[in-house]
């Protein structure tokens, strides 16, 4: 049923979801810091909000997909943030990849001014959101899981994964996958480090994998990127990679759980940004050798 829905933050997964949900139907209200990137949506027929209060106070649900917790507390807190001018009932959907005490922060501050916060964190890359073929993990109050689930695959997901009530349960399925695709570049590289430097054709090797030991979707599409060594344009930069990162080790810490693997990938990220290629594509993390 076709509703108002607001959404913050266009970057370039955020836009490619954004745009689906305008054209499910949806009457779409915007709101972007930088506002030159509003104009595809507006082109589209989107509503340009100047603000966060002006976009909460027209929408009852609002999806959000920002850099880091910093970030999300930003638009959340404050006088013109969210949780301050959604109406009671609302929901807030945030698509964003934090750690999970930031999401139970934000859960139980929404809670207090009686709206609902959803954890709704999203693989996939913005060529797979154009494709409709994200997957969301969700946790959160039933309810709000209920009501979004058809906002979700309408918004570009082929899969909704449900993960219960427990609001950190999302973002803790999240840190962990990107702690797996990163772990999964940073073996490709070495195998095909280690193929080339004795003899074998490392593309040869790779279409043999792909086809068989390792058919699976983060296989195919990093190989092919780190066989290319294709790291520019970005689809998603070294330097949120590195904060998917540190996440996971903040994570790892407050439970006591060593991650040698997490630490190594942090590291090698590090070195990469310390060179001035923050820029460049994550899956560059192969070539830190």
């Amino acid at each position: 049923m076709p509703t108002a829905i607001g959404f913050i933050g266009l970057g370039s997964l955020g836009t490619p979801i954004a745009t689906n949900i305008l054209e499910s139907g949806h009457t779409l209200y915007v709101y972007n810091r930088t506002i030159s990137k509003t104009a595809e949506l507006a082109s589209k027929g989107a509503i340009v909000c100047e603000s966060i209060s002006a976009l909460a106070k027209q929408c009852k649900i609002v999806f959000s997909i920002v850099s880091d917790d910093a970030a999300l507390r930003s638009i959340c807190e404050g006088e013109n943030g969210l949780l301050q001018n959604l109406q009671p009932g609302s929901i807030h959907v945030s698509i964003s990849t934090i750690l999970p005490q930031t999401a139970t922060d934000l859960y139980l501050q929404h809670k207090n001014q009686q709206q609902y916060y959803l954890a709704a964190p999203v693989f996939g890359r913005p060529e797979a959101a154009a494709a409709k073929k994200l997957n969301f993990v969700i946790s959160g109050d039933k309810p709000a899981r209920k009501q979004v689930e058809p906002l979700l695959k309408e918004a570009g997901g082929m899969g909704v994964w449900d993960f219960g009530d427990q609001i950190s349960a999302a973002n803790t399925v999240k840190l962990c996958g990107n702690f797996l695709i990163g772990s999964a570049m940073e073996a490709i590289g070495e195998s095909i480090q280690l193929a080339q430097k004795t003899g074998v054709d490392a593309k040869l090797m790779w279409d043999m994998f792909s086809k068989t030991l390792f058919n699976s979707m983060v296989y195919v599409n990093y190989s092919n990127i780190i066989l290319q060594q294709k790291f520019e344009p970005a689809a998603f930069t070294m330097k949120l990679g590195l904060k998917d990162m540190n996440l996971v080790l903040q994570q790892a810490v407050s439970i006591n759980q060593p991650m040698p693997l997490a630490s190594l990938l942090q590291k090698n990220m590090q070195d990469i940004v310390n060179k001035g290629k923050d820029h460049i594509d994550w899956s560059a993390v192969s070539s830190a050798l």
